[in-house]
């Protein structure tokens, strides 16, 4: 089916933003998005239309949602210009991203794995996380695997996480999924925790600080108030905001603009994942 997107979507740029670990770009312009057993190849066709491979009721139902289309991020980013220069700038470089709403126990075990990892290091530790406990899926061009669910991943043991090149970070992981299986983490109830308490609840898992604490909070229950700092964010606030911090200035959208601005710095800078 086709569908027109009339507000800021900008593929590849959601792609490189690091908020999920699992997009694939074809070289045909498609990219691949995947969350829990549901898979969605879409195409930018004109300037707001799109091909896409999903069913009209799974757009709206689902990926819509997965997408945040219900937020105007050119509103935010109009009614965010001119408290920060430097944040203006990185909106205008980071225009098209948007916040992805991904499933509440993928995003807390991909970003422990994620930590002192680059991208592509990443990448390929989620795949084979996947391969080894996911499901499998096959769809007229490739083969790929779903995230596993907390059952599937209950029978890995440390050494199995270890021969995964999870390193430290395995015990981590085993320990967000027997919180996870025994709802002393109960990812739904969470949704009605402030955004305070939320990042409290999620610290009590092993290994999750404020960062992936944050980068949870933000990317699958939408507490767009949250700002997760990494290196990249500090190195933005100590050299191009003169030692303060912007966020404070944009509330409610604060995680919004660490998007933008995630993204600038990484680009200014240059990575290899560029």
């Amino acid at each position: 089916m086709q569908t027109e997107i009339t507000d800021d979507f900008d593929l590849t740029k959601i792609a490189k933003s690091g908020q999920c670990f699992r997009v694939r770009e074809f070289d045909d312009g498609r990219f691949r998005f995947i969350s829990k057993d549901h898979v969605l190849y879409l195409k930018k066709t004109g300037e707001t239309t799109y091909d896409l491979s999903c069913s009209k009721e799974a757009w709206q139902n689902f990926w819509s949602g997965y997408f945040d289309l219900g937020r105007n991020y050119k509103k935010i980013r109009r009614e965010s210009r001119g408290k920060n220069s430097f944040a203006d700038a990185a909106m205008d470089a980071g225009e098209g991203i948007r916040i992805l709403r991904q499933d509440p126990f993928e995003t807390p075990i991909t970003f422990l794995i994620s930590q002192r990892k680059n991208i592509p290091a990443i990448q390929k530790a989620v795949q084979d996380v996947c391969q080894a406990y996911g499901q499998k899926i096959t769809t007229d061009c490739e083969t790929l695997y779903t995230f596993p669910t907390p059952e599937n991943l209950s029978s890995a043991t440390e050494t199995d996480l270890r021969e995964l090149r999870l390193g430290y970070r395995a015990p981590y992981v085993l320990d967000a999924v027997r919180r996870v299986e025994t709802h002393e983490l109960d990812l739904t109830a969470l949704t009605a925790l402030s955004s305070s308490e939320l990042l409290d609840s999620l610290q009590s898992v092993k290994g999750v600080g404020p960062k992936v604490a944050s980068c949870v909070a933000l990317f699958s229950y939408g507490r767009c108030d949250c700002v997760p700092v990494d290196v990249w964010i500090h190195r933005a606030i100590e050299e191009d905001c003169n030692g303060c911090s912007p966020f404070p200035l944009y509330g409610e959208d604060a995680g919004i603009l660490q998007q933008y601005i995630f993204y600038y710095e990484r680009l200014q800078k240059g990575t290899e994942y560029f």
